[in-house]
């Protein structure tokens, strides 16, 4: 049997039932009181289920659509033009279809490679950027395609939206894990490490143990998911049924990465997914990771920490979780042992 055989209905009032639609527009708006309530409300989910809708994000639905209208052009490139962008040591350019492996995962064995095609973008950085010229480990250049004209600027406004709004969402999960309100401000300081991925999944084959996205925690700090109307996501639900989420205009699905898992000690939930595409239909998502500069510390947090619960996780340098995570997942990253040590990082 299919890992995601054993599901749950799709409808709105099920999934809501299980992952809330919490509203962040009266605390973007400034409203008094509006930061504790809805700390409340985050501190619920990620306890419960390491996912939540977002509303009142403040994203533009029209900048979101032009966002998928960009990756289609780009997935329907000629190959030999998306082979040219191939994924670098940065994980920055073109994944092609069967060449990534979940083998990162304690949900299931991977045999198969992902049914998938991306494109990774991360944040723009001049050529001469003292970083790009040093060669730093995770500070690369993002790739272009040529012949798309205004592909790059279009991207790149989403990908700054999603930025901005990651970093507006972080005192309400500061708050939620009983810590102040800035408290994350300095692990996300001077240029943060984030990455918005172009998901394109053509549908899934019926081979055994075939997935479009092998089901998997995140290694992000938090996950922000735009998708189309073609279903395909399963989530993991607490009992161990899997949910398919569904679409919820005006919404964006968010869930918890394992690097936020790790500061809480386990208190918030990184929950496991996937994606199986139904039908013939072929699915494209835009999924943007938010997370920490590389070259800070992960502690796990003092509010998290007492005589019963002691810290479960040591402290790390994010750049090596990270390069750790792209040389399990990644055939081209194999036998990569770029180490990025504080000392040498500072």
């Amino acid at each position: 049997m299919h890992l995601f055989k054993q599901h749950v209905p799709a409808d709105e009032d099920a999934a809501v039932a299980q992952i809330p639609i919490i509203d962040f527009g009266p605390y973007f708006a400034g409203r008094a009181g509006a930061l504790a309530s809805l700390a409340a409300e985050v501190r619920d989910a990620c306890e419960r289920v390491g996912f939540l809708y977002i509303k009142g994000h403040g994203v533009p639905e029209a900048l979101t659509a032009q966002t998928f209208a960009e990756a289609k052009r780009f997935h329907g490139l000629p190959m030999d033009a998306k082979l040219k962008l191939s994924l670098d040591q940065n994980n920055v350019g073109y994944l092609p279809m069967n060449a990534s492996t979940q083998r990162h995962s304690t949900v299931h064995q991977a045999t198969r490679p992902n049914e998938n095609e991306s494109f990774f973008v991360i944040v723009e950085r001049p050529v001469d950027h003292p970083d790009v010229l040093a060669g730093k480990p995770l500070r690369g250049r993002n790739q272009w395609p040529e012949g798309l004209p205004a592909f790059s600027d279009n991207v790149m406004a989403y990908f700054t939206a999603l930025n901005a709004l990651g970093q507006r969402m972080l005192p309400a999960f500061a708050v939620a894990l009983g810590m102040p309100a800035d408290h994350f401000t300095p692990l996300f300081s001077d240029d943060n490490h984030a990455t918005l991925r172009m998901l394109h999944y053509p549908p899934t084959s019926a081979a055994d143990n075939a997935f479009g996205q092998g089901p998997h925690t995140d290694n992000s700090f938090l996950t922000i998911l735009a998708r189309m109307d073609v279903p395909g996501l399963r989530v993991q639900l607490p009992s161990g049924d899997w949910l398919s989420p569904p679409l919820i205009p005006g919404t964006f699905l968010v869930n918890l990465g394992n690097i936020m898992r790790r500061m809480s000690n386990d208190r918030f939930r990184s929950t496991p997914h996937g994606v199986a595409v139904d039908g013939r239909t072929d699915r494209y998502s835009l999924a943007y990771f938010h997370s920490p500069n590389p070259y800070r510390m992960i502690e796990v947090l003092p509010s998290c920490i007492d005589a019963d619960h002691p810290a479960k996780y040591p402290p790390a340098l994010y750049a090596d979780l990270v390069l750790e995570f792209f040389r399990a997942n990644y055939a081209h990253q194999k036998g990569h042992a770029t180490a990025a040590m504080p000392n040498r990082y500072a």
